[in-house]
């Protein structure tokens, strides 16, 4: 199929403009693409998914290189080729970012609130990693030593505290205000424990960079497939940067309008229309090196709440 100039013109022009490092853009295609496809590919496939975003060779290696140093990839030989997986420990750390990505924003408060309190016997370095993890899953230091969240997700901090070692070694309370108690606002508890300026800005550029795909898509008509998977793998590169930086606030504790709502929308509107033909791109390119590489696990088709075009 041919390629349609004007979307080419949108990939050449956004990657110019906002170049991603090649390690990230690794990173995103294997949460994205093989992690459904069973989370190993050849280094032969990988080469070709990567090579449309200008990521040559010896930059792939050394980008691959780097996160199995890092602990995220393993390496595997098979003769004079090598193949890469998500290791066990990370895989369930992409599970839990990639799930928290493609869900839809329908988190609603109950009032409580989820506190981590750190025991008197804490080092230092447990201390400052702890904060550390809790600062990415969204909590704030709301008093010393202790960390919450208006919808902290129990099962998430729970396996963040086992992989840390720290299960016995934290306390993990939920609390919730008292009627008729005197106390400050709530709001100005939000306001000054999360800085939502930035994560604001972030879900503003977004929508920006990517308003005009969906018209560009509709006068395409049908898309070239290796064009589609560049798109999706943009756009939920672009989306994911932002939004693990979002602290997940309950809708009623966000200022309004929230520009993550529009956001999401976007995001979803255009991974529906792109994923049927960026499958068929991604199954071609694993299937080269991998006649045996399965189709999407059935996971996949609940992303950002049902890919009903993508069959």
């Amino acid at each position: 199929m041919q390629k349609n100039q004007k979307i080419n013109g949108w990939i050449e022009e956004f990657l110019a403009s906002d170049p991603p490092r090649s390690k990230s853009l690794v990173m995103t295609i294997f949460g994205d693409a093989i992690v459904p496809h069973g989370g190993m590919v050849w280094t032969g496939s990988l080469i070709e998914l990567l090579t449309p975003f200008g990521v040559n060779d010896r930059l792939l290696r050394t980008s691959v290189f780097r996160l199995a140093q890092e602990g995220w990839l393993g390496a595997q030989r098979d003769g004079r080729r090598s193949s890469y997986a998500i290791t066990p420990d990370a895989m369930r750390r992409f599970s839990r970012a990639f799930r928290r990505i493609y869900a839809p924003l329908n988190v609603h408060w109950n009032g409580q609130w989820t506190l981590v309190l750190a025991a008197d016997g804490l080092d230092a370095p447990a201390r400052s990693q702890l904060r550390k993890e809790l600062l990415w899953e969204g909590y704030s230091v709301i008093a010393p030593g202790i960390a919450g969240h208006p919808a902290g997700d129990m099962e998430a901090l729970e396996a963040l505290l086992s992989r840390l070692g720290l299960l016995q070694k934290v306390y993990v309370v939920q609390a919730s205000e008292v009627p008729g108690l005197r106390a400050r606002p709530l709001g100005e508890m939000v306001a000054e424990g999360w800085d939502l300026s930035e994560v604001a800005a972030g879900y503003e550029k977004f929508v920006a960079n990517f308003s005009t795909v969906p018209g560009l898509l509709a006068e395409a008509g049908e898309i070239d497939p290796e064009q589609a998977f560049v798109l999706r793998t943009l756009l939920i590169h672009a989306y994911r940067r932002v939004q693990l930086h979002d602290p997940q606030l309950p809708i009623e504790l966000l200022p309004e309008p929230w520009p993550g709502a529009r956001a999401y929308e976007l995001a979803s509107q255009l991974y529906r229309q792109l994923s049927g033909p960026a499958e068929r791109h991604i199954l071609a390119a694993l299937q080269r090196e991998d006649p045996g590489a399965p189709q999407p696990e059935t996971s996949f088709h609940q992303r950002f709440g049902g890919l009903l075009s993508s069959a």
